[in-house]
């Protein structure tokens, strides 16, 4: 878990507060009491409805406001009121430092509630651990600023503490996992590991990344070629996936398909693809659509083609356990049975609209096979 997901925990019980802070300075403390407290009831209330539970964390940071703003107003003292994010401080000190320093991760139980059905992994559970370290430092820091500026210093400068200065914190510290996340990725970028252009979804490049972050992630966006394989009688060539492969094992797919490579052009790549699971050298590939296809872990930019051509199966070892031809009428009779990847399904449809609005073409191309 990063930074910014930590913010993400710990932000909807605090925002009581920062509303107090910005709405005191506008219209008074009693009128920002009232609207802190709504803000909190609101907050209460959206958890109830969406997520079906009471969050104590919001309930707490209200009803301290009220404790503490009522204190206040009835001494006709403010700085007992000050001294309420201070505490809040001292409440999150410990709360983050036991989570961090100790095996009771309560953060992470608490992150539960928020996450259902996501589990960590130790690696992750050290990450989380390492980020609520320097959350702690941070809160540690904050909240002597705070105590300070409370009894020592104007409102002005106390409400600035508690609540730009808030702010300003988290935006270094957000900043600084930023800067680390970039040189992390810079680091993997330089390994021997494939590396696959990033690109938008027209096609315009924005940089590069490793195979294995690309294959895990629906952030960035990374080019692909198909080419579907079509004989003189209307079959197109389909491979059967190894079993061992991770994704869509055992099921028929596209005739060929891969990235395209960084530094590579959409014909190199295509040339080379085909080369390389089929035996194809001398083919004309036509353009046939480009897409954006997401799956469960990745994003791709499909740049689609077909050829005819009469070839012989080849079966590259660990990756195609089967491959021969296909008619339509059969493919058709095993759509949504699970036996086609998903993506293939998909792109069947186009492929079957584009030939039959492109009979001109297809009957030049048939010609060249005799």
């Amino acid at each position: 878990m990063q930074i910014r997901q930590l913010i993400k925990t710990l932000l909807p019980g605090l925002l009581p507060l920062f509303v107090f802070i910005a709405a005191d300075e506008i219209w008074g403390t009693l009128i920002g009491l009232y609207v802190a407290v709504g803000v909190g009831v609101v907050e209460m209330a959206v958890m109830w409805f969406i997520q079906h539970r009471f969050d104590k964390f919001i309930f707490f940071d209200t009803m301290l406001i009220v404790a503490m703003g009522a204190v206040s107003i009835i001494l006709d003292n403010d700085v007992f009121f000050k001294l309420k994010p201070g505490i809040i401080g001292v409440i999150l000190i410990l709360f983050l430092g036991v989570s961090a320093f100790s095996s009771n991760n309560l953060l992470l139980k608490m992150s539960g509630r928020y996450l259902r059905g996501v589990e960590f992994t130790r690696e992750q559970e050290k990450q989380m651990q390492a980020s609520m370290q320097i959350m702690f430092w941070m809160f540690f820091a904050h909240t002597i600023l705070v105590f300070v500026s409370a009894l020592y210093m104007s409102k002005e400068a106390w409400a600035f503490i508690s609540g730009g200065l808030f702010y300003i914190l988290f935006g270094i510290i957000l900043l600084l996992e930023w800067i680390k996340a970039k040189r992390k990725v810079h680091k993997i970028s330089n390994s021997i590991e494939e590396i696959i252009p990033i690109v938008d979804k027209n096609g315009k490049i924005l940089g590069k990344a490793p195979r294995s972050i690309v294959h895990s992630s629906k952030e960035y966006i990374h080019p692909v070629i198909h080419l579907h394989i079509l004989n003189g009688n209307g079959q197109v060539y389909l491979q059967k996936r190894s079993l061992t492969k991770t994704v869509q094992p055992g099921k028929w797919d596209t005739s060929v398909g891969g990235h395209i490579s960084w530094g590579e052009t959409i014909d190199q790549s295509l040339k080379r693809e085909a080369l390389e699971e089929t035996g194809l050298t001398d083919f004309k590939a036509i353009p046939m659509t480009k897409y954006i296809w997401e799956s469960d872990t990745e994003k791709e930019l499909v740049y689609s083609f077909i050829c005819y051509k009469k070839i012989v199966p080849k079966l590259e070892d660990g990756e195609i356990d089967e491959a021969r031809y296909w008619s339509f009428a059969d493919i058709r009779k095993n759509l949504n049975k699970g036996i086609f990847t998903p993506n293939f399904e998909k792109e069947f449809e186009i492929l079957d609209t584009f030939l039959k609005k492109q009979q001109s073409i297809i009957k030049s191309q048939i010609t060249s096979l005799d």
